[in-house]
C-alpha cells in the first residue's frame, strides 16, 4: 500500500504539460506530507474536469524561502528543464509565498478515457474535486480505483 494517497487538481494546461512529459515536477506553495513513492491521483480542472492519470512520487522539496529572490532564483536552476514554465511564470507564482514546494513525477500513467467529473459524482457521492488537493483514505481510493477499467492504470499496491 502507498503510505499517502493524494488527488492534486491541475489546470489543463499544466497537466497537458505533464501528460506529454515536458512537465517533469508539479510545484505548490503549499506543504503536503507526500514523500517519495506516494500515488498522485491528477483531477484536471475546468473547463475539463475529469480524472486523468496517476503518478508516483519520484522525490519532494519543500523549501522554506528565507532570502527573496535568492531562493527563488537558486531553485529555479535546479528545475528550470523540466518545470514546463517560464521563468517569469514561476517568480509571479512564488512571488508572495513562503514556501516551494517541488514535487517530481515518476511513472506517470495516462488512463485510456478520463473519468469525466459527472461519472465521478454518479459513482462516488458526495465527490467535490479538491481546489488545490485533498488526500485520500485508502477506502476512497478503492471507489476511485474501481471505475478503472484497466487496472494496470492505477494500483493501490506498491510496485
Amino acid at each position: 500500500m502507498f503510505e499517502n494517497i493524494l488527488m492534486l487538481s491541475i489546470k489543463p494546461k499544466y497537466a497537458a504539460m505533464i501528460l506529454s512529459g515536458e512537465k517533469k515536477v508539479e510545484l505548490r506553495r503549499v506543504r503536503t506530507r507526500l514523500q517519495k513513492g506516494d500515488l498522485v491521483l491528477v483531477y484536471v480542472s475546468s473547463p475539463t474536469k475529469a480524472l486523468v492519470a496517476t503518478f508516483e512520487v519520484d522525490n519532494i522539496i519543500q523549501n522554506e524561502i528565507q532570502a527573496k529572490p535568492k531562493d527563488i532564483n537558486n531553485f529555479w536552476k535546479e528545475i528550470e528543464n523540466i518545470a514546463g514554465i517560464s521563468c517569469n511564470e514561476y517568480k509571479t507564482y512564488y512571488n508572495t509565498a513562503s514556501t516551494i514546494v517541488a514535487i517530481f513525477i515518476k511513472n506517470l500513467k495516462e488512463l485510456h478515457k478520463p473519468i469525466e467529473l459527472e461519472t465521478l459524482r454518479a459513482k462516488i457521492p458526495r465527490f467535490h474535486p479538491p481546489q488545490s488537493y485533498r488526500y485520500l483514505k485508502h477506502s476512497e481510493f478503492q471507489l476511485f480505483e474501481s471505475l478503472i477499467p484497466d487496472k494496470s492504470r492505477i494500483s493501490s499496491t506498491k510496485k
